[in-house]
């Protein structure tokens, strides 16, 4: 991969501060060529366990620091990410197959929250509160949750991490992270830079392996007071409910179906161009990508042919090769899917504009595709398609637009293109959505609140929102003595 710190590339878990090698390894490899680019342990429950005894046991040290010297650890960290970029971004693109230039902003955008959260670690106030009686008095503190655990996805192999350990390591907890096995490099080049920032043995461990041994430990140790998962909704389900045995904090990050929806009085340019940013980025593999595009009559033909120009023009190949637009899917399961919806939609009468296939070549390839004319009942419309397929569903009234956009058990992020200034104040109120996009296709940043409503999740990440998802609330009663005279 031409590694300018070699160091980066690591082939061992990080635990307790130490580089542990198992008995057996996991492959990893590239997407977009099936080549083997490297392996890490397969660990299991042992391996687990320690890593939280690890973390309860550098808990207390950990949140007795005060919230600058965590921060100024933190901010190391983020330094050192940015320093190591290019690096970075090079392994993120060689184990997942985005774009080299997506993989860099993706090194950024994590290092971001590194650095926001060590600003956050020297506000986090409790309250006094009025007493409810004379001799009383009612202090609130806010004091770390304890040991979290975190399960982390490979569509932002860096991201998903650092938006779950900025605040959780900012606020004094201590975190072991299990992140998926198709790209743990990532996750151990982090882990790499955070020991060289200073975090203290225990504070922050990565446990490589199969997800079901790692999984049990870590939702069901009474010590991991905190989950945190981002990923499919149905496997967040199961593990909630798992954590319900010990009654710990839960936050979920799980699936959507993105509505994007183009009023007749939306700016054609912005609209298309917000369209590529959020349909296509990641080759469409994004829990917050516009999953269904719907288009009002009047705008319809135009916005369609548009886009297809538009779409047909992106350049698909592997990210280390040259520039490029989509890389490759992440295996031959998102091949498949993303094939099933197609031709679900071709049966049920769309229209293909462009592309459609996967691509006759080597590794995970699907072409950036258009249909017009898509069926309501379409699975396009009804599952989350993870892949670079847009499906262009036309309405007629707002009424319907917002009543098509929240017929979904998902919740995560809706996109409104309009320039309609009522409307643009309106209709965003009435979509059952955590996040909206108003004539914009990107709405993620480390300074505002990430997170959905109805199965796509519980709680929020970044932002100063996201601090209390680490944090409980202690009451102190304090009874004050009669009182007494001076003399």
């Amino acid at each position: 991969m031409g590694l300018s710190e070699p160091r980066l590339l690591c082939s061992a878990a990080f635990i307790d501060g130490e580089w542990v090698i198992g008995d057996a390894t996991i492959d990893v490899v590239d997407p977009a060529s099936g080549v083997f680019i490297g392996s890490v342990p397969n660990l299991g429950r042992p391996d687990a366990e320690r890593a939280v005894a690890a973390a309860h046991r550098a808990f207390p040290s950990w949140a007795a620091l005060t919230g600058k010297q965590r921060g100024d650890i933190l901010r190391r960290w983020a330094m050192l990410m940015l320093a190591h970029r290019d690096d970075l971004a090079r392994l993120m693109t060689a184990e997942q197959g985005k774009p080299i230039t997506e993989a860099l902003g993706e090194v950024a955008y994590a290092a971001s929250f590194l650095e926001w959260f060590a600003e956050e670690a020297r506000r986090v106030n409790g309250d006094i509160l009025a007493p409810h009686q004379s001799d009383r008095r009612l202090l609130v503190r806010k004091q770390p949750v304890g040991v979290v655990a975190a399960v982390t996805p490979w569509n932002f192999p860096l991201a998903m991490i650092t938006r779950k350990a900025g605040p959780a390591l900012a606020v004094g907890c201590t975190m072991v992270v299990k992140p998926s096995e198709l790209t743990p490099l990532s996750a151990l080049a982090l882990a790499r830079l955070g020991e060289e920032a200073g975090l203290p043995a225990g504070v922050f461990s990565v446990v490589t392996g199969d997800a079901g041994p790692i999984g049990d430990v870590l939702t069901g140790d009474k010590r991991v007071r905190k989950f945190t998962f981002t990923g499919s909704t149905a496997v967040g389900k199961m593990l909630a409910a798992r954590c319900m045995a010990t009654v710990k904090r839960v936050s979920l990050e799980l699936g959507g179906n993105a509505p994007l929806i183009v009023f007749d009085d939306a700016d054609l340019d912005l609209a298309i161009e917000g369209t590529i940013a959020s349909k296509f980025r990641n080759a469409g593999q994004t829990c917050v990508c516009a999953n269904r595009l719907l288009v009002q009559s009047g705008i319809y033909d135009a916005f369609a042919t548009r886009l297809a120009e538009r779409v047909r023009a992106l350049v698909v190949g592997p990210g280390l090769e040259g520039p490029t637009d989509q890389g490759p899917l992440i295996d031959g399961r998102a091949v498949a899917k993303a094939n099933a919806h197609v031709a679900d939609a071709i049966a049920r009468g769309g229209r293909v504009l462009t592309g459609g296939e996967p691509l006759a070549r080597a590794g995970h390839f699907f072409s950036p595709t258009v249909i017009a004319d898509v069926p309501r009942d379409a699975l396009l419309c009804r599952e989350e398609t993870f892949g670079p397929v847009a499906g262009l569903v036309r309405f007629e009234t707002e009424d319907e637009a917002v009543a098509l956009a929240n017929d979904t058990d998902a919740g995560l992020a809706a996109y409104v293109f309009t320039r309609d200034m009522d409307r643009g104040w309106r209709v965003p109120e009435r979509l059952d959505y955590g996040m909206v996009g108003l004539n914009t296709g990107l709405i993620s940043t480390e300074v505002a609140p990430f997170g959905g409503v109805k199965e796509s999740g519980i709680g929020r990440e970044g932002s100063r929102y996201g601090v209390d998802d680490y944090l409980d609330l202690k009451l102190v009663c304090v009874g004050l003595s009669p009182a007494r005279g001076a003399g």
